[in-house]
Order: structure tokens, then C-alpha cells, then sequence
């Protein structure tokens, strides 16, 4: 032990002096004897007290190292180191409260972190996610350390890093649906607790940009699709005002000639309708689930009519065991019907069409293939057949009642429920369209009609 070291090297210089007065005979032996040992106890004892008392202010400076609050209940004897294991364990005391309100500010930190509504990335000097909040989880999940290395959002990191400035990007991400984000860069100096240097927050822009996408189409399509029957609207009013005022046949024909046209402009105009809300929220995947042998019965039910009116027999076939799906029960619905509704418009009087049902082999998930017994379509037209308008046959469309968007309605359906949409048509044989769905996790009850409920 040091102190008791130091203890006897003291002790050893009156120790000597007794012990030179025995060797020269100027003391007897005897009590030189008595004092050498009485020396020894004495600094072993005040060696013994020094030792404690410095263990104790060595624990209390350990202490407040070690953020406790908590005093020792031995205290020192000395009344030097009394005072000094006094103020250390008031400092200790100090630290303690002042660690405990920092690590209660940094929890409350997380915390609005954590909820914040938008997307935030925390990135370390090397750029490396630190942690990111839930809506990142949610939003990007895997697809993260993509996100950060897209270019536009690269460089405004390294900007945001070299200038110590916040820096704004507008990024566009095709995965795995396109959308819009408007991301700002905000370095941090001094570091936050976690050591992140800077704080990437996203903000998704997809429903703004839409709508005012949405806006300009609808106006340029409206314009331009409602010009035809509106002119053919005016034509036989000013008709039946004039030359046909009096002439009960005609009106009869030209009432009933109106009467197509403004069914075809309400078909359109739900369709469209139809089709911005689903534009609207594309980027958000559904979170029920559907049973789609339960939604296929039905449909299938409510489609006789149809079916009996131009003499067209429907096979059904659904496999066994067939999961549910992720998705919305309505717009799952309206995917299923407008391409059952194409099947018999398009398909052959008196033909077949076939649905299947499917579990496809080593992908969870299901799918769903309509086909006909159509003339087919031509193979340039296939890439386009899903853009809103656009027909292989404008006059055979529009004299079916097509508006020329089921096809755009359901892909961008199908792209919400990350599911995948191909056509393949041979000219002379017909049309198959088949729609692939993400298995669900589980098979709970059908929820899809109160997901339906908040769009």
C-alpha cells in the first residue's frame, strides 16, 4: 500500500535516531526499544486511517465519474478529507440530477423524432444512417440506403456536409411506385447526442403534384372528350326546336340518339372521377386484406345479365386454398369487373371467357387471368392499351360504351396494391389479362370495405 509505505519511511528517520542512541550507549536499550516499536504502531495506525479515508474519497470521485447520486455511508475521519468527500459528494449529487434531466430530454428527443409525421434520416459524418424514425421505416423500409444514394438527393447531402448549410433536392423515386419528394439536408453542428451530423427530412409531394396533374388533365380530357357528344347534344336540341318540332318519329329517334350521349358522358365522367381519386392515392398502399374467392363469386353473380345479352358463357375456375390478398375490396372489385367488362365487349358473341384464380408456383401471392375469344390486338398496340384514351378501335369503342379508361383505372390500381399487370393478345385469338397480387400475412376477416370507407 503506498500510504502505509510512505507511513514507514517517515517513521523510519526517529526510528534511526533511537536506535544510534542505543548503539553509542546514550539511551538504554530498553526503552529505545519501547519507542521504536511505539513509532511503528503509531504510523501504521495513522497509515491504516489515511488508507481509509482516501478509499472513500476515491469512491465518491468514482461517483461522480459514474453519475450516481448516491452517498457512501462511511464517512472520513480526518477533517480534511472530511470537507473534500463532503464536496464530492455533492458534486456527485449535482452530476446525477443534471444526467438524469439530459438523458429525460434526449428520451423526449427520440420521442418527437420518432412521431414526427414525415420521413427523417440521421446520418453519421460518413454519411451511414444513424437511426431513422417510423414514417422513414414505413415509407422506404429496405429501400433506405437506395434512397440516400439517388444523385440529386447525394449531392444535396455533400453540399449540406461541405457548406454547413441546409440544402433542398426535389427527388423523384420510380420504387415501387413513382413518387415526388421533396427532401431537405440539415447539417448539425455541434453533433446531436447520438453523434449524427446532419438530419434528412422527406417530404412526400406525390398527392400535391397529383392533384395538380389531375387538374390539368381532367380539364384537357374533358375538353376534348365531352366536345362530341356536347356538339351532337346541340345539334339535336336546335333540331328538335326547329325542322323536327313537329315530327313525333324523329324526336322519338333523336331523343333516344340523345339519350346514348349523355350516358356516355356519364360514363366518362365517373370514370374519370374514378380515376383521380385513385391517382390521388397510387403512393399509399392499402392495409386490408380480401378474400378474392368470396369477391369473385359475387361479381361473377351480378354479371348474368350481362352475359346472357350477348350470349357469352363465363368459366370460372379457382384454385384450392387461395390466400387473401393485401388490397382494397372496392377497387379490387372495380379491377375484376372492368376486365370482365372488356371480356364481353370486346370478346366474341357467343364465345367463352375464362377466369382463373391462381396460386403462381414460388411467389407468394395470387393471381388473377381474364381472357376472351376475341379478334385480338395488334402487337404495336400493347404498350399503349394502358393509357388513359387511347383505343385500338376508337369507332368499335366508343358504339360498346368504352371511354378508353378501364384499362388505366385498373393499372394504376393494380400499382397501388404492388401488384404487377401484363397483356398478351394474338390477332384472331383473343385477349388474356392477367393481374398478379401480394399474398397477405395472414387470412383475418375481409377489412377492405372500411379501407375503401377513407378514400
Amino acid at each position: 500500500m503506498p500510504v502505509l509505505g510512505a507511513a514507514m519511511a517517515i517513521a523510519g528517520v526517529p526510528v534511526m535516531a533511537m536506535a544510534l542512541l542505543a548503539v553509542f550507549h546514550l539511551a538504554p536499550w530498553e526503552p529505545v526499544l519501547l519507542g521504536i516499536g511505539a513509532t511503528f504502531v503509531g504510523a501504521f495506525g495513522i497509515a491504516a486511517r489515511w488508507q481509509r479515508d482516501l478509499d472513500i474519497v476515491t469512491a465518491n470521485v468514482r461517483r461522480v465519474g459514474t453519475d450516481e447520486a448516491a452517498s457512501s455511508s462511511a464517512t472520513p475521519v480526518l477533517p480534511a478529507l472530511q470537507r473534500l468527500a463532503g464536496d464530492l459528494d455533492r458534486l456527485a449529487r449535482r452530476v446525477a440530477v443534471r444526467s438524469a434531466l439530459l438523458e429525460q430530454l434526449r428520451r423526449a428527443d427520440g420521442t418527437v423524432v420518432e412521431r414526427l409525421p414525415d420521413p427523417l434520416i440521421v446520418l453519421a459524418a460518413d454519411r451511414s444512417v444513424r437511426r431513422a424514425n417510423s414514417a422513414a421505416r414505413a415509407a422506404f423500409g429496405t429501400d433506405m440506403p437506395a434512397v440516400l444514394r439517388h444523385p440529386e438527393l447525394r449531392a444535396a447531402i455533400d453540399r449540406a456536409f461541405a457548406s454547413g448549410n441546409t440544402e433542398v433536392a426535389e427527388v423523384t423515386l420510380p420504387v415501387p411506385v413513382q413518387r415526388e419528394v421533396h427532401a431537405a439536408v440539415v447539417p448539425m453542428d455541434p453533433p446531436i447526442a447520438d453523434g449524427g451530423r446532419a438530419v434528412v427530412v422527406l417530404s412526400d409531394r406525390t398527392r400535391e403534384r397529383a392533384v395538380e396533374r389531375t387538374r390539368a388533365d381532367f380539364v384537357a380530357n374533358v375538353s376534348h372528350e365531352l366536345r362530341t357528344p356536347l356538339a351532337s347534344l346541340i345539334g339535336f336540341i336546335e333540331t328538335l326546336r326547329g325542322p323536327a318540332a313537329d315530327d313525333p318519329p324523329a324526336q322519338q329517334r333523336f331523343l333516344g340518339i340523345m339519350a346514348e350521349q349523355s350516358a356516355r358522358m356519364n360514363r366518362l365522367i365517373d370514370d374519370l372521377l374514378s380515376l383521380s381519386r385513385i391517382e390521388l392515392i397510387e403512393h399509399q398502399p392499402p392495409s386490408g386484406t380480401v378474400e378474392l374467392d368470396d369477391l369473385v363469386h359475387r361479381l361473377v353473380a351480378g354479371f348474368e345479365p350481362r352475359l346472357k345479352e350477348r350470349s357469352v358463357k363465363l368459366d370460372v375456375h379457382i384454385a384450392d386454398d387461395v390466400p387473401a390478398v393485401i388490397g382494397d375490396t372496392d377497387q379490387l372489385t372495380q379491377v375484376l369487373q372492368n376486365l370482365l367488362d372488356n371480356a364481353v365487349k370486346y370478346g366474341r358473341e357467343r364465345g367463352t371467357i375464362r377466369l382463373d384464380v391462381a396460386v403462381p408456383s414460388g411467389r407468394p401471392g395470387v393471381s388473377l387471368t381474364v381472357s376472351d375469344q376475341g379478334s385480338g390486338i395488334p402487337r404495336e398496340h400493347l404498350p399503349r392499351l394502358t393509357e388513359r384514351f387511347y383505343r385500338v378501335d376508337t369507332g368499335r369503342s366508343r358504339a360498346a360504351g368504352g371511354t378508353g379508361l378501364g384499362l388505366a383505372i385498373v393499372k394504376h390500381i393494380v400499382n397501388r396494391h404492388r401488384g404487377q399487370l401484363s397483356i398478351e393478345s394474338e390477332e384472331g385469338i383473343g385477349t388474356t389479362v392477367s393481374v398478379w397480387l401480394p399474398q397477405a400475412a395472414s387470412r383475418p376477416v375481409t377489412i377492405g370495405a372500411a379501407d375503401s370507407a377513407a378514400n
